[in-house]
């Protein structure tokens, strides 16, 4: 878990409106939005700024959390971050020490794939799963190109009875 620390590579950052408008500008997977809302709420986040690679979230007390594609960093190594009544696990960052990170749910085993983002319903892929498979479509046998040959006289393409432009 190594991550670029600083302002953006621009030397730039600018707030965000909400974390909705965060989340959706770094394109994280739609599966962890729930979870990141929860442990904002639960750490008291005021704000939200584009720091490039990750969202910088700043709290009332404490260090300031990155929110990545895949993970949560910034926390204490006593913090206690209780998110639908169970404690997160924290892990200890490898490029911000002294500080932890949790991963977020798409990255946990047994979790959805990243290619499917959950914006599908269920009923859609229950509907599909249901339908015969179709029998693939024939294959259509390309029409095999002869040489009639060409006339000596006006030089175009004869047709399958000998004939040319000449002959008319």
């Amino acid at each position: 878990m190594n991550e670029v620390q600083g302002p953006t590579p621009a030397g730039t950052s600018r707030p965000y409106r909400s974390l909705a408008d965060a989340l959706r500008a770094h394109r994280i997977p739609d599966e962890n939005h729930e979870f990141i809302v929860a442990v904002t709420d639960a750490v008291g986040v005021t704000s939200y700024i584009d720091r490039g690679r990750y969202i910088e979230a700043l709290r009332r007390d404490g260090a300031a959390l990155h929110i990545g594609r895949t993970y949560t960093n910034g926390f204490t190594e006593d913090e206690q971050v209780l998110v639908a009544g169970r404690a997160l696990p924290l892990l200890p960052s490898e490029g911000r020490a002294p500080y932890f990170y949790v991963n977020h749910p798409s990255v946990l085993p047994g979790a959805p794939s990243a290619g499917r983002t959950g914006s599908r319903s269920g009923s859609s892929r229950a509907s599909s799963a249901a339908k015969p498979k179709a029998e693939p479509r024939a294959v259509k046998p390309k029409p095999i190109e002869r040489d009639y040959g060409v006339c000596d006289t006006c030089f175009m393409v004869k047709t399958a009875a000998g004939r040319c432009g000449c002959d008319e």
